[in-house]
């Protein structure tokens, strides 16, 4: 076994592997950008080395800069983490030119499954089977959008090199294929350098599955049951669990073995994951799930793996990296209870889910549960890398104790000025459809409606005073024997209830408002205060600056009364759909900005005319800045 080991990536990601390494016994060395100097993974590690500035593609992305790292520090080892070079065959084959021990899969591994046309080719060779679809060489946009034409609407076009939902559209009708075809073009040259796509038949009922397997360089292969990913928004997984709901065991033996002919095809080595789409217009049946694509490293939601199966993932990789067997056998590998992971992003459902930057003045995570992070109170969400800051993870003997034991993490979630979705993540997972198992990856566009409660903040001070009353009026008639009598209440349960019925204040400097506290007195809601007359107020994991009310449709990113449409977020413009004079609709998309990993359309707020465009393609923009204007229709 290898004695120190350098972590190619940032953030709870290197975090979650210096945990594993330092109980083994295994020098840590960090990587880190400009942006990270002050960073968690950097203090964790035992020594850190600087590779270059903010941007990923000058710092995390530069192999040399990986490489030298490794060789000034005495790295025997590189664990590349999920994302960044995790994933690169050319990082790992000249990590093994420089004599040290690469915890991944074999180059040939990667690549064979990198490229997803090539990837469902050599799975039909081995008998796995395929969702339908156009895999040819012709990238022409006429053969393209002949191809999704045949198929039949509607269809996604899906990067050949993508990955994490980037470069992934779905397209309704044939007159919007053009349109959905550019952008996933473009995030495919953005993120992985290729612009190539596929097309795939878009299932309408589709459930997300995956199989976790494992290979040795002794021949083995293994896996350890299925997960299921199927709640997800704008193709980002948002909430995992492991088993998935309604799989039979038939049905797990079909897609387990699949999972294992289709890792044995490309002799794979170390932790990877086989990722199948269901039909699930009839519950999960064998006959109707396909491969989609293989992740040749770990998952972001492998923890969910390692609860019900109580195997260390992580050292299992530095094991088979070191040439050891698999520890287990098959039939050894468990499968005990019910686990549930959900993602902590910094974004604001109330603001259509744009990424929130800036200093975390208050962190706080819920106790009890596992919580896998990068970032800490004082910290920083910076706009140069993914906005997911953490992960809730919980372990439960059923299903339903286990979604109503991730429900109470996340609404003890307290974090401020920067938003997260832990509000939305508690609706999610207290919505009837999604205790029943009743989900596909359609799931939150369907209930958007349910998912998206109307906030605090777009309520009047009087009117978000009463609800919270309301909330503690209910709070105190119930006894909250059972965390589900409530599910769709306003403030939702918690654990321990006689404990917890009582505020919280947290005091920086400042008293409370007394009259306000008697408001809420009782209620389940925690109270920040920040200043003399300026009160926080955390309520079933979101947040609420409920003495400066600041009205529905203000704030970043939303459009001014006059018209003006504002940057969100610090970015770079890749596309500018409209022009001065256009005649525009409501919702139609007049700038696309890249941030944060992701594209970003900003829409017409009104059906009018546009006056200026204040941008063209390649700028880089600040935050606030005005991109566009639009008068309405009827107005002069």
């Amino acid at each position: 076994m290898f004695t120190s080991v350098l972590v190619a990536n940032r953030g709870e990601i290197a975090c979650r592997v210096f945990r594993t390494a330092r109980r083994m016994g295994i020098r840590t060395i960090a990587v880190y950008s400009e942006a990270d100097a002050r960073a968690l993974h950097v203090r964790e590690a035992d020594e850190a080395v600087l590779i270059g500035p903010a941007p990923a593609r000058e710092s995390y992305l530069d192999a040399a800069k990986v490489l030298a790292a490794a060789k000034a520090t005495g790295a025997e080892a590189i664990h590349p983490g999920y994302g960044f070079l995790s994933e690169n065959a050319d990082f790992a084959e000249a990590v093994m030119a420089a004599g040290l021990v690469w915890i991944g899969p074999p180059p040939a591994a990667i690549r064979a499954m990198g490229l997803k046309d090539a990837a469902k080719t050599l799975m039909i060779e081995a008998g796995v089977p395929v969702t339908p679809g156009y895999l040819g060489e012709d990238q022409s946009p006429e053969r393209l959008q002949k191809e999704a034409d045949a198929i039949g609407y509607p269809v996604l076009i899906k990067a050949v090199a993508g990955g994490g939902g980037k470069g992934m559209k779905k397209v309704e009708r044939a007159e919007d294929f053009a349109d959905g075809l550019a952008s996933a073009r473009r995030e495919g040259q953005a993120s992985f350098g290729d612009p190539r796509v596929l097309i795939e038949k878009y299932i309408t009922r589709p459930r997300h599955i995956e199989v976790q397997v494992f290979g040795d360089s002794h021949g083995t292969v293994v896996h350890l049951h299925e997960r299921d990913c199927s709640l997800q928004r704008r193709h980002q997984k948002v909430i995992e669990e492991a088993p998935a709901p309604g799989m039979d065991a038939a049905t797990r033996q079909a897609v387990t073995d699949a999972a294992v002919r289709a890792a044995k095809a490309v002799n794979y080595e170390g932790a990877g994951t086989i990722e199948f789409i269901a039909d699930a217009s009839d519950g999960l049946k064998a006959d109707r799930i396909w491969f989609m694509e293989m992740n040749t490293r770990l998952q972001v939601e492998h923890p969910v793996t390692e609860a019900v199966t109580g195997v260390d993932l992580v050292e299992w990789q530095f094991r088979v990296a070191a040439g050891e067997p698999i520890p287990l056998e098959q039939a050894d590998i468990p499968l005990n209870g019910w686990a549930m992971e959900a993602r902590l992003y910094a974004e604001d459902p109330a603001n259509g889910f744009l990424p929130s930057i800036g200093r975390l003045d208050h962190f706080v995570m819920p106790e009890g549960v596992r919580v896998d992070t990068g970032v800490e109170e004082g910290g920083e969400v910076s706009q140069f890398y993914d906005p997911m800051i953490a992960k809730l993870i919980v372990h439960a003997d059923t299903r339903e104790e286990a979604a109503g034991a991730l429900a109470i993490a996340a609404s003890d979630v307290e974090v401020w000025p920067v938003r997260t979705n832990a509000g939305f993540l508690v609706r999610c997972l207290e919505h009837p459809r999604f205790i029943a198992g009743d989900v596909d990856t359609g799931f939150i566009g369907t209930e958007e409606a349910d998912l998206a409660a109307l906030p605090l903040s777009d309520m009047g001070i009087e009117d978000a005073a009463n609800r919270l009353r309301q909330s503690a009026s209910t709070a105190r008639e119930s006894d909250r024997g059972s965390p589900w009598d409530s599910v769709s209440g306003a403030v939702g349960f918690r654990a321990n209830a006689p404990a917890r019925m009582t505020q919280s204040v947290v005091v920086d400097g400042a008293s409370c408002d007394a009259s306000l506290l008697d408001e809420y007195d009782h209620a389940m809601t925690r109270l920040l205060s920040l200043s003399p007359g300026r009160v926080v107020a955390f309520e079933n994991g979101s947040a609420f600056d409920v003495r400066s009310f600041a009205g529905a449709g203000s704030g970043s990113g939303g459009p001014a009364s006059d018209g003006a449409l504002r940057a969100p977020m610090p970015g770079k413009i890749v596309a500018t759909p409209a022009k001065p004079g256009d005649a525009v609709t409501k919702g139609q998309s007049l700038i696309v900005l890249e941030a944060m990993k992701m594209e970003h359309a900003l829409v017409a707020p009104f059906d009018g005319v546009v006056e200026t465009i204040g941008a063209a393609v390649g700028d880089q923009v600040a935050a606030d800045t005005v991109l566009a204007t639009v008068t309405a229709a009827d107005a002069g």
